[in-house]
């Protein structure tokens, strides 16, 4: 039987707009920890937070977690992912690694066991989640990320053709949000991180274009509902409203 894929959770305290997110209490508890907690809820494997500071290894560990310490200086979550990989297994046993991103406080456990479907299409090099966009302002934003991909009837999985922060693709028809997930092939993940940012990558400022760019075929897989990512003041307060109401 092959090893339970293993999944990453890189996290770092120097965010622009939201300095020190990872460790901003929501009920009681760090926000790495409630995101730790979602992954290790999903049940498929070992968890591991990639930390760049020493202050979220202390809180993750306090909080019964595992975590690496990782290069500060590494320039992206999924470059810190491939280091605390490395670190963790070092004899390359676990073939899928799945990246989560640490500001995702409410995000369901089954929506990483989806994911992970994604790899039994053996064509496809990394997989991610897609939701549909439910408003015009969704559509319009530049901070959600859309996607340009197409499912058939009753398929499961759709490539991905191509990312970005305009509303993609014309016409009518649905259009799909990005939800920065991702269940990659260890050999996928190893080739990424040693290609240097792409022409698209840097126009859009979307990693994910520089795998595309390099030939490498992204799987998609839906989830009902985006789930409700952190990165400003206003939404640490909205995520403890709505953590706060499920513990009432």
């Amino acid at each position: 039987m092959p090893p339970p894929p293993l999944t990453i959770i890189p996290a770092r305290l120097a965010s622009t707009r939201l300095p020190g997110k990872p460790l901003a209490d929501i009920a009681g508890r760090p926000m790495i920890v409630h995101v730790l907690e979602a992954a290790l809820a999903a049940r498929i494997g070992p968890v591991v937070v990639a930390a760049a500071e020493q202050e979220i290894c202390d809180a993750v560990t306090q909080a019964g977690g595992r975590a690496i310490l990782t290069d500060p200086a590494l320039p992206s979550g999924s470059d810190r992912a491939w280091q605390a990989a490395c670190l963790a297994d070092p004899q390359g046993q676990h073939d899928i690694i799945l990246n989560l991103q640490g500001d995702l406080p409410t995000f369901p456990p089954e929506a990483l066991r989806s994911v992970l479907d994604v790899m039994d299409e053996p064509t496809f090099d990394l997989g991610t989640l897609v939701a549909p966009i439910v408003s015009d302002e969704e559509r319009d934003a530049a901070s959600v990320v859309k996607v340009a991909c197409s499912f058939a009837p009753e398929q499961a999985c759709a490539p991905a053709l191509y990312f970005s922060r305009q509303p993609i693709p014309w016409g009518d028809g649905p259009r799909w949000h990005h939800v920065g997930v991702y269940a990659w092939r260890r050999p996928a993940l190893a080739r990424f991180v040693s290609l240097p940012p792409s022409g698209l990558e840097m126009r859009e400022n979307l990693e994910q274009l520089r795998a595309l760019e390099a030939g490498m075929r992204i799987g998609c897989t839906r989830m009902d509902t985006a789930p409700f990512g952190v990165d400003t003041p206003a939404d640490l307060e909205r995520a403890r409203r709505m953590i706060g109401a499920r513990k009432t």
